[in-house]
């Protein structure tokens, strides 16, 4: 894997510690915040917040993502994240990623501050996402889906479910190489919660070391989601701090490198520590 990846000034040393993207939706429906940093200066006090509580990333994105979610236009995305982003860049200092599946949409933000894409569908609801990030030069996170968020839910029926993401990650990474893409660039994620079901999303947090040979840092998407609420028996996705704090405690023991997050403040203790236990480091 490799040692290291500068964006910006910020240089992330792989293995030495885990690393903080914090959530920012600048959207109506997101599954828990919908709605309120809609606007760009409720989003640019949240933006403010996280990098406030010791996030290393801030993840913008405009079209939610959760079960059943309606697909926007390009249009209605852009004008919901390109603003936000223009803001961001020009108050706080922490590398930027915007959260899309569109190639338009990268290559807009980009243009207007942001420094990495996170792709949930790894590359594959638009063609022209590998080839625009590698004109764009920039890093790209490539997620494990199935379907998308209107039918993931349904097609959850694995063989080897280990497998079967590492060998989708693994022609994605393939993909993207040959698009152009440097493979030092490339950031991995298992998709918890994306076509997989409560069991399912739990295997991978104790498999997830099968995911190393790829050779990409890994990040892990726990924060506040169903399966917590699950084994909580807590609807309120809010009040699911505690859980992701475990389910976080659990991917740094089992590899992660990266956690996306909507509670900085406390997940950065939560990564403090474990680190110190984990990583040998203090």
């Amino acid at each position: 894997m490799p040692s290291n990846l500068t964006i910006r000034d910020r240089t992330f040393e792989w293995g030495r510690r885990t690393y903080l993207m914090g959530v920012l939706n600048v959207t109506p429906d997101s599954f828990s915040d919908g709605g309120e940093f809609h606007s760009t200066a409720a989003a640019l006090a949240q933006a403010q917040a996280l990098q406030a509580a010791g996030a290393d990333i801030i993840d913008v994105g405009g079209q939610s993502t959760r079960p059943g979610a309606e697909q926007i236009t390009v249009s209605e995305e852009l004008d919901r994240v390109l603003p936000v982003i223009q803001l961001l860049r020009q108050k706080i200092t922490l590398p930027i990623s915007v959260d899309t599946t569109r190639a338009e949409v990268a290559k807009a933000a980009i243009q207007v501050g942001a420094d990495i894409v996170n792709d949930i569908s790894g590359g594959t609801f638009d063609p022209e996402m590998l080839p625009a990030v590698a004109k764009l030069n920039v890093p790209i996170i490539i997620m494990h889906i199935r379907g998308n968020p209107q039918t993931m839910q349904k097609i959850t029926d694995y063989q080897n479910l280990m497998e079967e993401i590492s060998n989708f990650l693994a022609r994605q990474i393939a993909a993207a190489t040959a698009a152009g893409i440097d493979s030092e660039k490339i950031i991995i994620d298992p998709g918890i919660g994306f076509a997989k079901n409560y069991e399912q999303n739990l295997e991978i947090f104790r498999r997830l070391p099968e995911l190393r040979k790829l050779n990409c840092p890994i990040l892990v998407g726990p924060s506040r989601k169903s399966f917590i609420g699950r084994i909580l028996d807590q609807p309120d996705p809010k009040a699911r701090v505690w859980g992701t704090a475990a389910a976080c405690c659990a991917a740094i023991f089992t590899g992660a490198d990266i956690l996306r997050v909507h509670d900085v403040h406390e997940m950065r203790d939560v990564c403090l520590v474990a680190d110190a236990i984990f990583r040998q480091s203090s």
